[in-house]
């Protein structure tokens, strides 16, 4: 067999390969800049903790790395071709670590020093980034300060794990750190470096959400126990859920943490599962994929309402179903205690109805309905009164509905119309359009004046109104198209008068047919409409769309417009001008330090900041008061989840709202 002869790949420790005296790094010039932002770092130490705490036979990989000779250098440096972020973002926690121990523990600080700077030169680093901010990388790993005028996400991230690590557990870490591994792979002088590139970034589809937890939970099992798990978990879980199985897991999660959890990109459903379920060994795994799988099976009955046995609950379940599974996390919370005889079957179906009622009213006022089931579970925690007060918040007001039906489209017509007109099955029906959309010249609402009659303004009137409640109603097909097209008093006496549906017959009741007729027939069924999707009658206002502040987005870095991304918050009844997260997060800080500062220690003691009792870093500092200081160096996902997490640790969280602005909701 023969071996390769420009390409060396080599399974090593990663400690090891950066101590080395021969290794030196340099970033090429094509390279992108480096940006890993704060939840990667995040990540990153996650996961060195959590090898550190397991047995010495443990590792953890990190990758490939892939470089190659540099032999137009004197010296014998490494091109980095691929592997930068890793790199860079593993040196600057090194930088952090040895920061925490260099007056304390002079052995493992000597240890990190050789991981961090070239043997032969201690004021260079072993990594060289791209010479256009190699400067301030060095500036920032070798603390010496030249650059303090400049912010990078050099800067950024390593306050943040110098914020994170601490002398006392400095060996901890280390002994995480000294557990990374990797296959450094070499090449040769005729090796197509780009070629080896694009193998390793691009080939194959890139793993999902599901199929990470799937690795996540069998990964550290023996053989046997991963057969069982497959098969007496996983795969029924598959078979309930199929190809929604992705949000079965987002939902569940959402149900679960009573917090929104991210669909697209950065795996933020892995993410917040392995956050949920930090352990998954055997003695955890059982009774966690036990409720795992018991939750699959209802979400395969709220996917397909027909294997619900009680009649009214099917019904409900696909009345639900009408706008789409946003709502399933509640849905799921409900179904399970109801299937456990926690609740009764009254309160299951009060709740089905309340959310058809809150999702129809803000479809009918052009209201979103997206990221509002966080807070309902959060509020179904803590009792039916409480979701009943937060269902009344954003489920809009009668006068606001009332008013759009005049003059609006009627949305989910079949839907609406079915219940309305009592009609359990209205996919086997039409909606008709009692005035045509388009009216032919010959169409007439009275017999005696032609479309081509009206004037301008009439035609106007009555094409405004023809897809309005009260213009519309349930036909049977096949009436339907035995009157297509024909003027009114025909449709009344050969399709409307012989429905078997008695609203339609009512409309027969009815000689001529107008924006009078119409404005009429919409007041009388707003009523009933009102009457069936009823809004909880409790004094909580209609909010208009404000976010509970646990609900706002955390955005990853920087995004375009997040200067503009709010246009209000409301604080306990107050209400602040704050454009944006570096606003809010400064003022919230404040006003934490003065109100709630016993909630505010202990949560800066748990998550290592934002307040600290000194500027122990260069960047951009805030003065609380004469010993206590707050660091603003941080990106808009660290600022968002540190707002988040005061608040809730200072039991004020649910009288936070954010009202974002244009801006802040296309970003």
């Amino acid at each position: 067999m023969s071996t390769a002869t420009n390409v060396e790949a080599t399974a090593v420790n990663t400690i090891e390969w950066l101590s080395a005296e021969s290794t030196t790094i340099v970033v090429p010039v094509y390279q992108r800049q480096y940006r890993w932002d704060i939840g990667g770092c995040e990540q990153l130490l996650s996961d060195v903790r959590a090898v550190a705490a397991e047995d010495a036979t443990h590792r953890h990989f990190i990758g490939s790395i892939l470089s190659a000779q540099d032999d137009t250098s004197s010296d014998a440096d490494l091109i980095l071709i691929d592997g930068q972020q890793r790199i860079t973002t593993l040196m600057l926690l090194i930088a952090a670590l040895h920061h925490s121990v260099r007056d304390s523990d002079l052995e493992m600080a000597a240890e990190l020093r050789r991981v961090l700077v070239r043997a032969d030169d201690p004021t260079r680093t072993k990594l060289r980034p791209h010479d256009a901010w190699a400067e301030l990388y060095e500036s920032v790993v070798l603390e010496r300060g030249d650059q303090a005028e400049r912010e990078s996400r050099f800067d950024d991230n390593y306050a943040f794990f110098r914020s994170q690590v601490h002398a006392d557990e400095a060996p901890q870490i280390w002994r995480g750190l000294q557990k990374l591994e990797h296959v450094s792979i070499t090449l040769g002088a005729a090796a197509n470096a780009q070629q080896i590139f694009e193998s390793l970034n691009s080939t194959g589809e890139p793993l999902r959400d599901h199929e990470l937890i799937h690795n996540y939970i069998l990964m550290g099992l023996t053989h046997a126990e991963q057969l069982d798990v497959e098969a007496r978990f996983w795969l029924p879980i598959e078979q309930q859920t199929g190809e929604a199985i992705g949000a079965f897991w987002r939902h569940y999660l959402v149900m679960t943490t009573g917090r929104e959890v991210a669909a697209n990109g950065e795996h933020g459903v892995y993410s917040a599962f392995r956050q949920s379920f930090p352990r998954v060994d055997v003695a955890h795994l059982q009774s966690d994929a036990e409720v795992w799988r018991r939750y699959a099976e209802i979400y395969g009955i709220l996917l397909d309402p027909a294997r619900e046995p009680d009649a009214e609950i099917r019904r409900q379940l696909e009345y639900v179903n009408t706008f789409g599974r946003a709502s399933y996390p509640l849905v799921l919370s409900v179904y399970s205690d109801h299937a456990a005889g926690l609740i009764g079957r009254e309160e299951l179906v009060w709740t089905l109805e309340a959310l058809q009622a809150l999702y129809l009213r803000r479809t009918l006022v052009n209201l979103p309905n997206e990221r509002l089931v966080a807070r309902l579970c959060r509020a179904r925690s803590e009792g039916r009164d409480a979701l009943a007060r937060a269902l009344a918040r954003i489920t809009p007001s009668d006068e606001r509905v009332s008013a759009v039906l005049k003059y609006s489209e009627l949305p989910h017509a079949a839907y609406v119309l079915g219940r309305l007109e009592g009609v359990d099955d209205p996919a086997g029906y039409d909606v008709e359009h009692i005035v045509p959309t388009v009216p032919a010249d010959s169409w007439s609402g009275d017999g005696v004046r032609a479309w081509s009659e009206y004037t301008e303004d009439e035609q106007n009137s009555h094409r405004a109104l023809a897809p309005t409640l009260g213009n519309l109603t349930l036909l049977e097909p096949r009436l339907a198209e035995r009157v297509f097209g024909q003027p009114y008093p025909v449709k009344r006496a050969d399709a409307y008068a012989r429905s078997g549906v008695q609203a339609t017959r009512d409309v027969a009741a009815t000689e001529a047919w107008g924006t009078a007729a119409i404005s009429q027939r919409t007041v009388r069924l707003t009523a009933d409409l009102l009457r069936i999707w009823a809004r909880p009658a409790l004094p909580e206002i209609d909010d208009d769309g404000l976010t509970p502040i646990l609900d706002a987005v955390r955005r990853r870095g920087w995004p375009a417009g997040w200067e503009r991304e709010f246009d209000y918050v409301e604080y306990r009844g107050e209400r602040w001008e704050v454009p944006d997260v570096k606003y809010l997060f400064n003022r919230v800080m404040r006003r934490a330090w003065t109100d709630t500062r016993e909630a505010a220690v202990a949560y800066c003691a748990t998550h290592g900041g934002p307040i600290y009792s000194e500027m122990a870093w260069k960047g951009q500092w805030d003065q609380l008061d004469e010993g206590h200081f707050l660091y603003m160096g941080w990106d808009s996902n660290y600022m968002m989840n540190a707002v988040q997490g005061i608040l809730d640790e200072s039991g004020i969280a649910s009288e936070v709202f954010v009202k974002y602005s244009y801006i802040g909701n296309v970003m």
